[in-house]
């Protein structure tokens, strides 16, 4: 269930704007928790298919230790130079690691849809290349909060 955003109404996308804003960006900074409580953010590329945010992750990055550590994560995704121009979406829940780690093309149906969006976006190919050093987290969010300060220019 995904939890309703309360305040900000006048400024928030509707489920239609959420994907098409998820749909053309390309970069995300994904929020996990550390050994010691702290939170850690770092820069991703990621996917979207409408109803998951699918990350192709480094095995051997802090992140993914982290994740492995405690699934529950928090990402931003953004866009915008001045403050009219802001948008962006908050998605938030719990990691789901899908596929092979490291990930090295081995068939697997749930990822495919991904990886074609992935490969598409990131690259311009019809497949995903596979290099044996990432591999994927789907985040289906428990909670979305968005923002678009351009509707602040409409009221």
């Amino acid at each position: 269930m995904t939890v309703a955003q309360r305040r900000g109404r006048r400024i928030m996308m509707t489920p239609a704007e959420v994907d098409a804003f998820l749909a053309e960006q390309r970069t995300c900074r994904v929020a996990t928790v550390s050994a010691d409580g702290r939170p850690h953010v770092s820069a991703l590329w990621f996917a979207w298919d409408g109803a998951s945010l699918w990350l192709y992750s480094i095995t051997r990055s802090r992140r993914w230790a982290e994740l492995r550590r405690d699934p529950r994560l928090a990402v931003v995704v953004d866009a915008g130079e001045e403050y009219g121009e802001l948008r962006g979406v908050e998605l938030s829940g719990t990691a789901v690691f899908v596929g092979e780690a490291p990930r090295t093309g081995e068939p697997c149906p749930e990822l495919e849809v991904p990886e074609r969006l992935f490969a598409r976006k990131n690259f311009g190919l019809d497949a995903m290349p596979h290099d044996g050093r990432h591999a994927w987290l789907r985040l289906t969010p428990d909670a979305i909060a968005s923002w678009d300060f351009r509707k602040l220019g409409a009221l």
